[in-house]
């Protein structure tokens, strides 16, 4: 075999992997798309449930049972506003952006050192 040859096998092999890594990352994103869809509608059916609840525990002040329920009610509503926000900044997709910004940072300081030296 010819080294275009196995040059070629392994570009079309690296190729594939991207194709199929860039697959998964897109199934990831609709799947969380989809959750953030549900989690806003649900927020949203609970928020007008809890002003229902309120409005009845105006009107009937000793019922445990309403109270009971406000409170499941708040507490997945701030079970849903933690999913929503943690989903969308999350601390791992910081890492890639510092790596980034130490390697090129880094050789950016390197080539300014040499240009540097190179004028005195």
């Amino acid at each position: 075999m010819s080294d275009h040859e196995t040059n070629s096998d392994s570009t079309e092999f690296n190729l594939t992997d991207a194709i199929a890594n860039l697959e998964a990352s897109l199934d990831k994103i609709k799947q969380r798309h989809q959750q953030i869809i549900e989690d806003q509608a649900k927020k949203s059916e609970l928020e007008n449930r809890q002003a229902q609840i309120k409005d009845l525990q105006a009107e009937n002040k000793n019922q445990d049972s309403i109270k009971s329920e406000l409170h499941y009610i708040e507490k997945e509503l701030a079970e849903i506003e933690l999913r929503l926000e943690s989903e969308l900044f999350k601390s791992s997709s910081l890492i890639e952006p510092f790596w980034m910004i130490v390697r090129f940072g880094g050789i950016g300081v390197i080539i300014g050192w040499i240009l540097k030296t190179m004028n005195n």
